[in-house]
């Protein structure tokens, strides 16, 4: 159906409008509000000590969690493809459940398994304490950031076929040099668009980590938990706004990231 000139230009006025109201203008605010006072008073409020620890609990978790569902995403990913086995569509849905279920479900069911009175409760008397420590927010997060590598990797591994595999089994390769040099390959632009996604949902999530995290400062605070700290506890507006504004940045380079692997992506097709 072909539009006319006027209902084309109404239907981009609209959309960008659309865009406008829901995201450029409340960062807009956001960063208006973090930079009214100064650079100097907005650098301030993102080196205390709160903050900078907030930071780097936050890149710790980072660190922790892309490896392990890294090294998990591609194994199921293959086993998923490559592998006829009974079960598999239970697999596909567990893998798929972190998008259909609340992260705040996520982080009382957390609760519920290795709390005090928990079924794994007892790890505690033991000297190793998960909720309202790192354990049980690294346990939330990777919950959460479960299905990324997965899905990205998935539908590469459909394309590329696994005819290449074949033949170097045939030529006598073992698994892993098949998997090193030939699958690893064909699949390095999925998978590092699978962390990346994982990295932007670590990063930002607040609804399973703030159940499973005691979000003391300096102790178990990350910078969402930041920002929630200080707006609604401390009433510290101004020092939420910049937590928010050092999140956005975060959050814009992880963007970038992806808007360069996915051009790079597409020309290396």
């Amino acid at each position: 159906m072909k539009l006319s000139a006027p209902t084309r230009i109404s239907l981009r006025v609209l959309a960008l409008a659309y865009l406008l109201v829901l995201l450029v203008a409340p960062l807009i605010i956001i960063l208006w509000r973090s930079f009214e006072r100064g650079i100097g008073a907005f650098v301030a409020s993102i080196s205390t000590p709160a903050a900078i620890s907030a930071f780097d609990l936050s890149l710790l978790i980072v660190a922790i969690v892309v490896p392990v569902n890294v090294v998990f995403g591609v194994i199921t990913a293959i086993a998923l493809v490559r592998r006829n086995f009974p079960g598999r569509s239970l697999i596909q849905g567990i893998v798929d459940l972190p998008f259909a279920v609340s992260p705040v479900v996520v982080g009382v069911s957390l609760i519920m398994l290795w709390g005090v009175n928990g079924w794994f409760g007892g790890v505690e008397n033991l000297g190793f304490k998960v909720i309202f420590g790192l354990p049980g927010m690294v346990l939330a997060t990777i919950f959460v950031t479960l299905p990324f590598v997965v899905s990205e990797v998935v539908p590469v591994l459909h394309e590329i076929g696994d005819d290449q595999e074949q033949a170097a089994a045939t030529l006598g390769a073992t698994r892993w040099q098949t998997f090193w040099r030939i699958t690893l390959p064909a699949i390095r632009w999925g998978l590092t668009y699978g962390i990346v996604l994982t990295v932007a949902r670590a990063l930002g999530e607040f609804g399973a980590v703030i159940m499973v995290s005691s979000a003391l400062p300096g102790i178990s605070q990350t910078l969402t938990l930041l920002v929630d700290g200080r707006y609604v506890n401390d009433h510290n507006t101004f020092g939420a706004y910049c937590a928010a504004t050092l999140l956005m940045g975060l959050a814009l380079v992880t963007l970038i990231l992806m808007t360069l692997l996915e051009r790079k992506r597409g020309t290396a097709k």
